[in-house]
């Protein structure tokens, strides 16, 4: 029987797993991503941030991804026009590289990946909607995808919308982009490479099993709870509502101490 080194065993147990998720940086002036922020970039009232737990944990999940610069689209109902800084002026949107990377990525590439670098954005068509890349590629550990959406509670001035989708990141090494509609006409609409334009969530891919999604009951009459659903509502809703001196954010507070405790 072949011996087999102890020196590869201890490399094996002592190895660290792979990270949840890593972001590759293709386009070099890409603003890298960050963690998404429990205040929603302060846009939240800070009741909220001080007793809401749901809406806190919902702002901070995942992570905040930008343009990898600032550019300016029009959409006149038919046919939409983009700029950029230093760019030429307002130009018929298609499908467009960033400026420069070309050269950038068949510099780098290997021979057989070059002259195969991803467009920056391009128009769909569909009218109004555009696929717009981040400059990034992402990578998540085995059974782990990316829901890629909105900022989660971020006011939305702006005059588009971003679609939301799941990527199956650990098989699928490519561009991290999203879809966009325009919801506004014949008004410059500006992105911003320091404003996020999309979050991305890791999800385990078991929660998209349809054997799971499907494993659901329904109780359609209040008269069907349980004794134990009923005692569970009081404790929940009843007896805060009861005390001499009512708790506030009780459920914000249980909530942390847990989280703290499990980790």
């Amino acid at each position: 029987m072949q011996q087999i080194s102890t020196d590869l065993i201890a490399d094996a147990t002592t190895a660290e797993p792979a990270k949840l998720v890593t972001f590759h940086r293709f386009i070099p002036q890409a603003r890298l991503p960050m963690r998404a922020d429990r205040s929603a970039m302060g846009t939240i009232p800070t009741r909220a941030f001080r007793y809401c737990e749901a809406i806190v944990t919902a702002n901070s999940f995942g992570y905040y991804v930008f343009p990898p610069m600032n550019f300016t689209l029009m959409f006149d109902g038919a046919e939409i026009t983009w700029n950029y800084e230093g760019g030429p002026g307002f130009q018929p949107l298609r499908v467009a590289q960033f400026p420069n990377f070309r050269e950038h990525f068949d510099a780098v590439a290997p021979e057989d990946c070059r002259e195969f670098s991803p467009p920056f954005i391009g128009s769909l068509h569909e009218p109004g909607m555009i696929q717009l890349w981040s400059g990034l590629v992402a990578r998540t550990r085995p059974g782990w995808s990316l829901l890629v959406r909105a900022p989660a509670n971020v006011p939305n001035k702006e005059a588009f919308e971003v679609f939301e989708g799941v990527v199956e990141t650990d098989r699928w090494f490519g561009p991290l982009f999203s879809a966009v509609k325009l919801t506004r006409t014949n008004t410059p609409i500006e992105f911003r490479a320091d404003y996020p334009l999309f979050q991305v969530q890791p999800i385990p891919r078991e929660a998209l099993d349809d054997r799971n999604l499907n494993d659901y009951e329904l109780v359609p009459e209040l008269s069907q709870l349980s004794p134990a659903d009923w005692d569970e509502y009081y404790d929940t809703v009843v007896r805060p509502n009861i005390a001499d001196k009512r708790p506030r954010g009780q459920y914000a507070k249980d909530t942390r101490k847990r989280r703290a405790s499990e980790e």
